[in-house]
């Protein structure tokens, strides 16, 4: 697969969508300098690369009395049977992520459950028994400090490939510049 170069029109963009996914295409125009046009073209080429992936509406979960947040580490007998776990936590609305990790345990997912007792209905009569789940292993989020998506303004190069090539430019640069004899 191709790597995407983004350029710094592109990091404005996603820096400003990041933070709001529903600011209108012409204030972000104004303040990259460029036509709306220009930016409705980029965001569509950011999504048919796959830089963007898509935008969502963000509930609270204590909105909704969701408020117990647990992450559970799964043990698998069989850990290539994992793709058969996650068939079966896929229907188990609780369930908002999972994670394939290395490590002590295969999975690691993240639960919200209305209360303590929710949560071990959860655990027990629902997810440990699984077929090929070995083992869980609980903790409880008594606080969440940090929720963020990625950042985008500080990174000064957005593709490893870029990243590598500008290094060796700078360091034929330098051998030109300063040849050792």
């Amino acid at each position: 697969m191709p790597t995407y170069q983004l350029d710094q029109i592109d990091q404005k963009i996603l820096s400003f969508l990041v933070k709001n996914a529903r600011m209108p295409f012409l204030e972000i125009a104004r303040e990259c300098n460029v036509s709306g046009a220009a930016i409705h073209q980029r965001v569509k080429r950011l999504e048919q690369n796959g830089v963007i992936t898509g935008s969502r509406l963000l509930v609270k979960p204590q909105a909704l009395g969701l408020d117990v947040c647990a992450f559970v580490s799964v043990s698998l007998s069989e850990a290539n049977k994992y793709p058969e776990v996650i068939e079966a936590f896929k229907k188990i609305s609780e369930i908002v992520e999972c994670h394939f990790v290395t490590g002590k345990h295969n999975l690691l997912i993240k639960i919200f459950c209305f209360d303590h007792d929710h949560l071990m209905q959860i655990l027990l009569n629902t997810i440990q028994r699984i077929p090929y789940v070995q083992q869980t292993e609980t903790q409880i989020s008594l606080d969440q400090a940090i929720e963020r998506q990625v950042w985008v303004k500080e990174y000064q190069n957005t593709s490893f490939s870029a990243s590598v090539k500008k290094h060796h430019k700078e360091k034929e640069k330098e051998k030109e510049l300063h040849p050792q004899g």
